[in-house]
């Protein structure tokens, strides 16, 4: 029991004659005598005092608890002893007769913790049974339950049926039992025991737990006996308080005799000098591995040495991650020595080795005994040391260890615990999960990670070891680094003087009390003031204010106006008059699927794919349970994934694809598939995995932990070498740690002078690599201290000095970056505040801050504000941050809301320790806590651990990659953008069928929104305003039938159910039929309203001549915005004035209709019409209406029916109908969030009139978008001449094009009568430009195309060119001259004043400067000349006479093919001036400058989108991508989106296959929809296109991929969109990829019609003379000869050769 394995001792006669004879018996048989806590325990518990026993781990505490309760069941139960013999052979009807309830209820904080418990249980129930049988007494049985979480919902029901005698459970799972009809079980509970009580003591779950157990004794006859166990309690006077609240409590503490044996080590000997340390430690001569600086593998090693000389072994680590990394590296270190063990070792020792003892494997493997000196051995795999800098590492097949944390799974822990209990595993590596009283057996050592978080947790992580009374508990500690080794000594010496941090009670925390409220009145209705006396019993609440209480009560019952924000709406009705409250219908669901305390983080659960399930809960909701119990259909279940074994953090599996192997619990991991809610894996024996992270948060080192660590810090650097390594070693330091900790603390005062401690803080400035200054302040304090101290200081740097200190708090300091100041930059000054203003600035401060937002949220989701949609379903917490944004910034107009003022509480006293930061400024202020300055030239010891955590925070903030960066630099300016794309009109997106729907459900006239009952008609007036009875009963759903069962109450928002359990079902009210304009009676409508005014919930108003019933909740707007007088009995609460009361109402008005008119709104609130515009204007202005014209059709609508008018108005205004006044040029106002669900919807109804093509459609589409002809077929629209130029052109401006296809396979392709001296026509006239986008291999390069009118958003030159001094002087004679120039004209300019360059020199500059895209010609000629004269991606066709043209200088491959601008030049003739030398034919024509591009990025993005849709049709990822477009498809989204929004294109599924995030104009789509059809009539025969790879009509490998290959090609040849390559599309599809020069093709179809129309079209290609000859050998890495394609090429006209095919012109 726990350890309870007593040793020899005397009986304590007084302590065990109060028990029984079986029990007494029974105990004097299994142990020598009871320990002095059981002797306590028992001396309290038998007076039937409540009891806090604290005793060490081991002592036997549990066992005394239970034994005396077990013993008073037994002389309980045999009331009846007439039934029981004659039923000892039927032990069911043996269960039956005596209908028990629980008498024993024992908490347990952990849901292991109770399963262990109850296993433990088993001896001394059948131990005692035994010893009665043969005592020949009666032996009743006694029933041992567990529920938890876990418990599955049949255990739920027999648990219920049948209660047994002793009920363990947990905190939460007693809340859920409270709440249902399972209280009824627990109604003659006599003792309640809890376990861990420090483990919850001092958090809102202990707060949460003290008011169920104050609940549960509302239930009982009189209170139950309460007993707390807890090995680690400080002080035990407050823990007692929070055990029994108000009720005295006897404190069971005797005097600890624990013995622990406490080892710090470090296994270098000089931490500083890890370099050093890092050549003793080699990977071995075949791993190719660097010595690392790094302490981990000495750790690892010397680990590895303790748990092979130990039977059992627990590591303890910080962190998850850790946990992993580690049990993946002691595992491949154990591999290693076994693999060296059987031979395969390198030979000869490794220096520095450790030495080893012989000791003998305990693996399952059954390795042999090791050699005493042996050295690490060689490894095929990278260790995980290495491994983990990359975030993997690769698991061992041997296993010497196993992980266990919160994200392994319930039942991968509990085969891990029976492994290592068992002798099966030698060694756990641990974080928090073990720490916590759990029996792991004969534990021979704790080995801890890092410094324990706390001294109490230590002292529970050691306590594992020795877990008998009377042993010692060994442990050892490895910190990590020197900060570290500071923190683990100091936490050592208060572990062995028993020193434990204080504990803080949570003082009324709002959020618990809201839930628990909902809870308790869940099942009925209870007074107000026995709620508010059995609340302040708990200790918690002992301190409650009334007026707390009430606004509590308050936000419960809908004092805050819920339409902004649906969770607001009542939970509860307050009855102020009878002083009672009662819960809504749905309360009781809301409070079982959302209570607990337990923050859901949207962790993702890892199901093992295809196996059996095991269950729908959330991975992120532990210790929450489902209401009822029901779970998903298997189906359901089945198609999710099966069993359980872990969870992942939600940031790590959005950074995962399918694939991604990682590692969990020692094991490889491969992911299978990603749904919403969790993660499909398969196992990966053997894999390396990657580590996966989880996030935690940590609230830091308390105070007094800090003042002890000042002090002992002060101490030892102020003594002698000598007696401060006595001291060190007193401790428990081993030679190295303690050599290391003085050697730290003298570099430190060598630093900075003074050691910072208790009473002397330093702040040190330094300057950082980027030059700015680094304060740091050095403070042993604690992160509770340091992180308001510095939000204050932070708020202060920017107040003096303007800017953003990026102030970082860690437990040992305070760390600041102050940009480079010519002024002596700040010092201590920035810390010293006046302890009062230091209050008021961290209360202001903490509001805007990180921790008040998450903190918020946690709040919020406690107090059921954000209740849980899908209890069965995980809940992402991204959308949990949104959801809890918008609710904060409606709480943020209340200052008076609770949740607000709690999560400020729990941040200022729970979080922050204001009153320990408070007594460090005093101190200052009293000079008994100095401040000294220094700088230092550069960190000193202390500060470069501080500087770690700093960059650490702030990596992923200020450290972006450059591309990232850039990114950012092209932000849109969104004002600029709407200027752009100017305004809207709305009439012409929003649909009229839209805004009619939404607009019927707003006004709750739908049929599935409209409500049901008495409190459905509460919800109406509270969401849509005062209503007559005719508006409710258009609202109202008819009832059929007396008192229908309670249903979802959809109509308010609801997700509750009335009556949670498996009986809960929806009423579809057959008898109902199926008309939408059914309505219910009148008569119904205003019973339910009488019964409102009846129960103070509504009052009789009169507005606008009419009588309406309003909410209660309304009062206050309507006689401050209306003047409407108030009827007698209104409470006070709801007279109060309010802010805006006829902003209220407008606003409210807005947000229940659609588009509407400030008259319409003015009729409908019974004012002017000014007034009310007055009010509209002010909400504009706020940005919560829009003005504009949003309904399609400006005529007046038709008649309405009464209810359709109804749904425009809020209720009956049929006079007005008839003489509404037309709308054309009126203004209309729509609420900003209507208007947005309205866009939505129109546009979603858009895009569904949509039907996807194939891709093959939209692969004949994209050629005939682009103009290209089909060679030989008649009827297509071609272009043709100068205007025909000028439309491709435009079409295609700013692609780069090898300068080899453009004329004679794109140009010609489009035009059908090109000719080149059209081209150079349009250059000489100025229309067209071409520039330069890079050379190519031999004579080639990219060339683009521009019209001049807009060619300054089509350029893009090259960003890093650094022309040389010709290209300079050129250069700067083009931009400033302005013009053009003829060659012979640029030839001195280029030679400067000193020499004269030849004509090659020249030309080489000239072309330089034009593949940088910084000049151009007037003519195509000199591109003509260059590719005429060599080696070019597509072989020209002979041309004579031909001009051998000099080999070029380039600036290598093509730098950005992405789009940027500048305008375009006017060019002149071309040609040679007279009587000069001739030019050469490579600088033929004037050139001029290119001037510089647009520089605005939102101009140049605009352009860029509408560019993009124009050239392709459909714009998808894939075409921006392969255009890379600087920002990539992130930037374009944002425009596109834009110009969907603008009416300009539409966004929508048009092809298959590429996702949703596609764009086209409209008229596009029904052009691509015609393609498709083409595909369902008979074609005679397939029609071919050859086209350059590079071609924008080419889809392949831009917005299509490439498809896969039939036969697997050869080595090196995979299609690309290459300079040179071509490709074959047959009806759309790709048939055929040729290699630059023909020599290799690819096949893509085996289909005799395809390829024939493909070897056609790939010959008319040279025939034709685009191309020059082509010469082909293989075909899909094979030999082309006799194959398919071959016969095809043969039949088109190519002809054969020994090696392949040959086609000529």
């Amino acid at each position: 029991m726990k350890g309870q394995e007593l040793a020899g001792g005397t009986l304590a006669a007084e302590a065990m004659d109060r028990f029984s004879r079986p029990t007494r018996d029974w105990f004097l048989g299994a142990f020598s005598a009871p320990t002095p806590a059981q002797n306590g325990a028992w001396n309290a518990i038998s007076s039937g005092a409540h009891a806090l026993v604290v005793a060490p781990t081991g002592s036997g505490k549990t066992l005394a608890a239970f034994l005396w309760a077990l013993d008073r069941l037994l002389v309980a139960v045999p009331a009846e002893p007439e039934e029981l013999p004659g039923l000892d052979t039927a032990k069911g009807a043996r269960r039956k007769a005596p209908k028990r309830k629980t008498k024993v209820l024992y908490i347990s904080p952990l849901k292991a913790l109770g399963v262990d418990v109850e296993r433990n249980l088993r001896a001394p129930l059948i131990g005692i049974t035994q010893t009665a049988k043969r005592l020949n007494l009666p032996a009743p049985l006694i029933t041992v339950g567990v529920r938890s979480g876990d418990t599955p919902a049949s255990d739920r029901r027999s648990l219920l049926s049948n209660p047994p005698d002793i009920l363990i459970t947990t905190p939460e799972s007693l809340f859920l039992m409270l709440t249902s009809k399972a209280r009824e079980t627990l109604s003659e509970v006599d003792t309640i025991i809890v376990d861990e009580v420090h483990a919850v003591a001092g958090t809102k779950r202990g707060a949460h737990l003290a008011v169920s157990l104050e609940r549960l004794d509302a239930l009982l006859p009189k209170p139950a006996q309460r007993i707390g166990l807890s090995a680690t309690v400080e002080p035990k006077e407050l823990v007692a308080q929070f055990l029994a609240g108000s009720a005295p409590v006897e404190i069971v503490a005797p005097p600890s005799k624990k013995t622990w044996d406490l080892t710090v080590s470090v296994p270098v000997e000089d931490m500083s000098d890890l370099q050093g340390a890092a050549g003793a430690f080699d990977s071995g001569p075949s791993s190719g591995l660097q010595p690392q600086a790094s302490i981990w593998p000495h750790v690892e090693e010397k680990i590895v040495d303790l748990v092979l000389a130990n039977q059992s072994t627990i590591v303890f680590a910080n962190s998850r991650r850790l946990a992993e990394r580690l049990t993946a590296r002691l595992n491949e270190i154990y591999a290693e020595r076994q693999l060296m063990a059987e031979g395969g070792g390198w030979g000869e020792p490794g220096a520095g080795a450790p030495d080893l003892e012989p000791v003998t494997a305990g693996a399952p493997g059954g390795a042999p005994a090791l050699p005493a000196s042996t050295a690490v051995p060689a490894s095929t795999a990278t260790p995980a040391h290495m491994m983990a800098q990359a975030g993997s590492t690769a698991g061992a097949e041997p296993v010497l260890a196993r992980a266990h944390h919160g994200s392994v799974s319930k039942d991968q822990r509990a085969l891990i615990e029976d492994d290592l209990k068992s002798g099966r595993l030698r060694c756990v590596v641990a974080t928090s999960s073990l720490e916590l009283g759990i029996d792991m057996g004969a534990v021979d050592l704790v080995v801890q990670v890092e410094s324990p978080p706390s001294v109490a947790s230590g002292l529970q992580r050691v306590g594992r070891a020795g877990h008998q009374v009377g042993e010692v508990s060994q442990g050892v500690l490895f910190p990590k680094h020197r900060a570290d080794l500071v923190h683990t000594t100091i936490t050592v010496e208060r572990m062995l003087a028993g020193k434990i941090e204080r504990l803080f009670v949570p003082a009324n925390p709002l959020d618990i009390l809201a839930q628990q409220t909902v809870a308790a009145t869940a099942l009925g209705s209870i007074d107000v003031e026995d709620w508010f006396a059995t609340v302040r019993r708990s200790a918690p609440f002992s301190s409650l204010p009334r007026s707390a209480f009430e606004a509590t009560l308050d936000l419960l019952a809908g004092r805050y106006p819920s339409d902004e924000f649906a969770e607001l709406r009542p939970r509860i009705i307050w009855d102020r008059n009878a002083g009672t409250i009662e819960g809504r219908p749905g309360a009781q669901r809301l409070a079982v699927t959302s209570g607990g305390t337990i923050p859901d983080r949207g962790l993702f659960g890892v199901y093992i794919i295809g196996t059996e399930t095991e269950g729908t809960g959330s991975s992120g909701s532990a210790g929450f349970a489902s209401g009822d119990g029901r779970a998903a259909s298997p189906a359901a279940a089945a198609a999710k994934g099966g069993r359980r074994v872990g969870e992942l953090d939600e940031e790590m599996v959005y950074e995962s694809r399918v694939g991604d192997v990682f590692a969990l619990g020692a094991t490889s991991w491969k992911i299978e598939d990603i749904t919403h809610d969790r993660v499909l894996v398969s196992p990966a024996f053997g894999q390396p995995g990657k580590l996966p992270f989880w996030k935690g948060d940590s609230l830091g080192r308390p105070v007094d932990l800090g003042r002890a660590l000042g002090a002992f810090v002060r101490e030892l650097s102020a003594s002698d070498v000598g007696p401060a390594t006595e001291r060190c070693k007193a401790s428990g330091l081993d030679d190295f740690a303690a050599n290391n900790l003085i050697q730290y603390l003298a570099d430190q005062k060598l630093a900075t002078e003074v050691v910072p401690s208790d009473t002397t803080l330093v702040v040190e400035r330094f300057h950082d690599e980027l030059g700015d200054w680094r304060v740091v302040l050095h403070s042993p304090f604690g992160m509770p201290v340091h992180a308001p101290w510095a939000l204050a200081v932070g708020q202060r740097l920017h107040q003096r000095y303007g800017m953003d200190g990026s102030a970082m708090a860690a437990d040992d300091g305070i760390v600041l970056r102050v940009p480079m100041m010519e002024d002596e930059p700040p010092g201590a000054e920035l810390f010293l505040f006046d302890p009062e203003e230091l209050e008021q600035i961290v209360t202001a401060e903490v509001g805007g801050s990180a921790l008040f937002a998450s903190r918020f949220r946690e709040c919020a989701a406690r107090a059921l504000l954000l209740p849980r949609q899908n209890p069965g379903k995980r809940q992402p917490l991204w959308q949990q941050r949104q959801r809890s944004a918008q609710l904060l910034d409606v709480a943020r107009k209340y200052p008076t809301f609770p949740i607000v003022l709690e999560t400020v509480r729990e941040c200022l006293q729970d979080v922050y320790d204001l009153p320990a930061l408070k007594d460090i400024a005093a101190s200052i202020e009293r000079r008994e806590l100095r401040i000294l300055q220094t700088t230092t030239q550069q960190p000193s010891p202390f500060a470069k651990s501080l500087l770690f955590g700093y960059v650490a925070q702030f990596l992923y903030e200020g450290d972006s990659p450059l591309a990232e960066r850039r990114a950012a630099a092209l932000a849109l300016d969104s004002t600029l953008l709407n200027e752009l794309l100017g305004r809207v009109e709305l009439r012409e997106l929003l649909d009229a069928t839209v805004i009619d729907a939404t607009e019927r459900e707003l006004q709750r006239l739908a049929p599935d929104r409209k409500v049901r009952g008495l409190e459905g008609v509460a919800d109406l007036l509270r969401l849509l305003g005062p209503l007559t009875p005719e508006d409710v009963a258009a609202r109202l759903e008819p009832v059929a039938g007396p008192a229908p069962e309670a249903r979802p109450d959809e109509a308010a928002g609801s997700a509750e159910a009335a009556a949670p359990g498996p009986e809960t079902g929806l009423d579809e009210a057959p008898e109902t039929p199926p008309l939408v304009e059914s309505a219910a009676p009148v008569a119904d409508a205003t019973a339910h309203l009488v019964a409102l005014q009846r129960a103070n919930r509504a009052i009789k108003v009169n507005i606008g001549g009419a009588e309406r019933y309003a909410a209660v909740e309304d009062a206050a707007r309507l006689r401050d915005a209306l003047g409407v007088p108030l009827p007698m009995g209104v409470p006070l609460a709801f007279i109060e004035p309010v802010a805006d009361p006829l902003g209220d109402l407008v606003s409210r008005y807005a947000r229940t209709h659609g588009p509407f008119t400030s008259a319409e709104a003015a009729a409908r609130l019974g004012l002017g019409v000014a007034v009310v515009g007055t009010a509209l204007k002010r909400l504009a202005a706020d940005g919560r209406v829009v003005e504009g014209e949003f309904r399609p059709h400006a005529a007046p609508p038709p008649a309405k029916d009464p209810v359709t008018e109804a749904d425009a108005d809020g209720g009956t205004q049929a006079p007005a109908a008839p003489t509404a006044p037309s709308l054309a040029g009126v203004s209309e106002w729509c609420d900003a969030e209507v208007l947005r669900k309205l866009r939505r919807r129109s546009l979603a109804a858009l895009r569904a009139e949509v039907e996807p093509v194939d891709a093959a459609a939209y692969g004949r589409f994209l050629p005939a978008w682009q103009n290209v002809r089909v060679p030989g077929k008649r009827g297509q629209s071609a272009l043709r001449g100068l205007d025909g130029i000028i439309t491709a052109v435009d079409q295609l401006s700013g692609v780069p094009i090898p300068a080899s296809a453009w004329e004679p396979l794109v140009l010609a392709s489009r035009v059908s009568d090109y000719q080149p001296a059209m081209l150079d026509e349009l250059m000489a006239a100025g229309e067209v430009l071409w520039s330069g986008a890079g050379a190519l291999p031999g004579n080639d390069g990219w060339v683009s195309l521009h019209l001049a009118d807009s060619a300054e958003l089509t350029l893009n030159p090259a960003l890093d060119f650094e022309p040389g001094d010709a290209q300079q002087r050129l250069l700067d004679h083009l931009s400033n001259n302005g013009g053009g120039y003829f060659f012979r004209q640029l030839t001195d300019v280029a030679g400067g004043m000193d020499s004269v360059l030849s004509d090659q020199d020249v030309v080489s500059a000239l072309w330089d400067l034009a593949w940088a895209g910084r000049i151009t010609g007037d003519t195509f000629a000199p591109v003509r000349a260059m590719i005429a004269g060599g080696h070019t991606a597509h072989r020209q066709v002979a041309r004579a006479p031909r001009a051998r043209a000099p080999r070029l200088s380039r600036l290598g491959r093509a730098h950005g093919t992405g789009l940027l601008g500048s305008p375009g030049l006017t060019g002149g003739r071309y040609g040679s001036a007279s009587g000069a030398a001739a030019t050469p034919p490579l600088a033929a024509g004037r050139w001029s400058a290119l001037p510089a591009p647009e520089l605005d990025a939102t101009i140049h993005a605009r352009a860029t989108a509408e560019l993009l849709l124009d050239r392709y049709g459909v714009v998808t990822r894939g075409s921006v991508m392969a255009e890379n477009i600087l920002g990539g498809f992130g930037l374009m989204y944002k425009v596109l989106a834009r110009l969907e929004e603008a009416g300009r294109c539409r966004r929508g599924y048009f092809i298959e296959h590429l996702g949703a995030a596609q764009f086209a104009v409209p008229a596009t789509v029904d052009r691509l929809r015609s393609y498709a059809e083409d595909t369902q009539l008979h074609k005679p025969e397939p029609v071919a296109l050859a086209l350059a790879a590079t071609d924008p009509a080419n889809p392949y490998g831009a917005a299509l991929p490439w498809p896969a290959l039939n036969v697997e090609a050869g080595t090196g040849h995979r299609p690309g969109r290459k300079a040179g390559a071509l490709v074959v599309l047959v009806d759309g599809a790709l048939a055929l990829y040729v290699e630059r020069g023909g020599k290799t093709l690819l096949a893509f179809s085996d289909d005799a019609e395809v390829l024939a129309a493909a070897g056609s079209a790939l010959v008319s290609v040279v025939t034709r003379g685009a191309v020059d000859k082509l010469i082909m050998e293989k075909v899909n890495g094979h030999g082309i000869l006799d194959t398919p394609i071959a016969a095809a090429l043969a039949h088109a006209g190519a002809y054969s050769t020994p090696k392949g095919l040959r086609i000529r012109a």
